[in-house]
């Protein structure tokens, strides 16, 4: 991370500091009507007699885990009610609620939310729900909403995290507590140690297409574009990571959460006064540490994953971090004007053009995996993170930022080019990283695109250039229409020194699967880089020989 987008960091952290992720409101039981089959209307504060009834009707509570539904009471040990036998109604309905726990958890002005009913779970002594992270089960998902009824319980403690900072909601005595939070929130329930606690729990979806927010007036704009200028003196582009986390389907400019709305608006501001452009982008953060579990003198050897849903996880592990051995991030889409749809994108952004308000180590990572000692690697975590970001890049650098983050879209672009010298300025700016986006994403007829835009350049050297980094062996029956107008237009000369280049490549630069045999045993250091999804890899989860670097021996030279 460079000086000025190190300043510009704290600089957006001060100008604009974390807002709240959860927030509370209470009102009288008297808003709220329950009625359940076979139980009855609930009386309020819940007796033990109606709770223990509740209990003998509920099911197992299940969370999920990927694709799968489960049932473990290590994980989540708590009745859940059929729906079909709960009915409710709100006598003043939950609008007003909704509207001020909106303006509590600083979402765009003018939001409106609604509360979609999932579940009613009731919390007997010894219950409890270990921490999980909801998934948003709606595009326009935001949040939940948890709705604690009045009873006489201790313990069963809400717990919500974010970014290193936790708040507790307890028993709400006499009143109807409601908790809203984002879903991108890890939370638990503590175990209940007497008494009964009975839920009802929503899906907060916003329901209407907010504004996107202005920059806050009087917020230092200048200063923040003066600092993206003298960041720009160095690097091609920032990347700012922000707080919340997002699902490809939710990532909207006008849907932002707490504080990443009017940081990102600020920096939009900014980038505007900087002459740049912006894009909003999902962000995969993979970390490698060199780190030992807790009492590692003696054998062990531990793995855990976060679930999503109303999830659950296996009990997580400590882990001892010594060194951080490697760090990458990888934009995987991103959406540019506001309203227009995320589009995928495979963009590795290098740690000099990244920066954020709240590091990674304040975050607790989405997944982990301990290896242990194996001989010539191991004792080491990977952690995996997922973060939105906001991509920041020079207006006159337009093109080739697209281009490195969508090598089929800029060959359509060139394709598309009937001036052939603004082909060719636009070509060239893309050669400084063309080989490294084009080793990437091979596939897919790329290369048949790529033929197409060497014809619109018109100059020999540059359609070389553009063609040198394929390879012969992704070439197709279709291609040699297009070879063949490429001789004509460029002199037999040219198509035979290309067609040479490919042929010396050959065989080392070809991906080769995870794990291959590289003579008669296995590479495991490339096995192990492909785990991480090497950016370098010819697709994600390969690697290649070139890439792992070893290039002698039995055990890494490729027969």
């Amino acid at each position: 991370m460079g000086h000025d987008a190190a300043e510009l960091a704290e600089l957006l952290a001060e100008l604009i500091p974390a807002e709240e992720f959860c927030a509370q409101r209470k009102t009288s039981p008297d808003d709220l009507r329950i009625l359940v089959t076979e139980v009855g209307h609930l009386e309020f504060p819940v007796s033990p007699r109606q709770a223990r009834h509740l209990c003998l009707i509920g099911r197992p509570a299940r969370f999920g885990q990927g694709e799968q539904t489960l049932t473990d009471t290590r994980v989540r040990d708590t009745w859940e009610i059929p729906k079909s036998r709960v009915k409710i109604d709100w006598n003043r309905t939950l609008r007003p609620h909704l509207a001020a726990l909106a303006a509590d958890l600083g979402l765009p002005e003018k939001s409106a939310l609604r509360a979609e009913f999932h579940s009613m779970l009731v919390y007997s002594p010894g219950q409890f729900f270990v921490p999980h992270q909801d998934s948003e089960k709606h595009d326009a998902m935001i949040g939940t909403l948890v709705v604690t009824l009045p009873s006489a319980f201790k313990g069963g403690e809400l717990e919500i995290e974010h970014a290193g900072r936790t708040v507790k909601y307890g028993s709400p005595g006499t009143s109807l507590s409601l908790v809203a939070f984002y879903a991108d929130c890890r939370h638990q329930v503590r175990p209940v140690t007497s008494g009964y606690r009975i839920t009802l729990t929503y899906n907060l979806i916003v329901q209407n297409e907010p504004a996107i927010p202005a920059a806050p007036g009087g917020s230092n704009t200048d200063e923040l574009a003066s600092l993206l200028e003298g960041h720009f003196e160095e690097q091609t582009r920032l990347v700012y990571l922000l707080d919340h986390q997002y699902t490809e389907r939710g990532l909207s400019w006008s849907r932002l959460k707490g504080s990443d709305a009017p940081r990102a608006a600020l920096l939009r501001a900014a980038a505007e006064a900087a002459d740049a452009e912006c894009a909003l982008a999902l962000a995969d953060v993979c970390e490698s540490w060199s780190a030992y579990p807790e009492g590692w003198d003696r054998p062990r050897y531990g793995r855990y994953e976060y679930w999503d849903e109303d999830d659950g996880e296996s009990e997580a592990e400590n882990y001892e971090l010594q060194d951080l051995i490697e760090s990458t991030t990888t934009l995987t889409c991103w959406v540019e004007a506001p309203g227009s749809a995320p589009e995928p994108i495979g963009l590795v952004i290098p740690g000099t053009e990244i920066c954020a308000s709240t590091p990674n180590e304040d975050l607790t990572p989405d997944s982990q995996e301990y290896e242990g000692y194996m001989g010539n690697y191991g004792n080491t975590l990977d952690r995996w993170y997922r973060r939105a970001a906001l991509m920041v890049w020079p207006r006159d650098l337009s093109f080739a930022m697209h281009a490195e983050a969508s090598p089929s879209w800029a060959l359509d672009r060139l394709a598309g080019t009937a001036e052939p010298h603004v082909a060719q300025r636009m070509a060239e700016s893309v050669m400084p990283f063309w080989g490294k986006v084009v080793s990437g994403a091979q596939r897919g007829g790329l290369i048949g695109k790529a033929l197409a835009a060497a014809s619109s350049v018109a100059e020999p050297r540059v359609a070389a250039s553009l063609l040198e980094p394929f390879l012969i062996e992704l070439l197709e029956p279709a291609d040699s229409a297009a070879l063949a107008r490429l001789s004509a237009q460029y002199g037999e000369p040219w198509i035979a020194a290309l067609i040479a280049g490919w042929v010396a490549r050959g065989y080392y630069a070809l991906p080769m699967a995870s794990g291959v045999r590289t003579g008669s045993r296995t590479c495991h250091c490339c096995a192990k880089r492909s785990r991480r999804q090497d950016p370098m890899a010819a697709r994600p989860g390969e690697c290649s020989w070139r890439v792992c670097g070893h290039g002698s021996g039995s055990e890494s030279s490729p027969p």
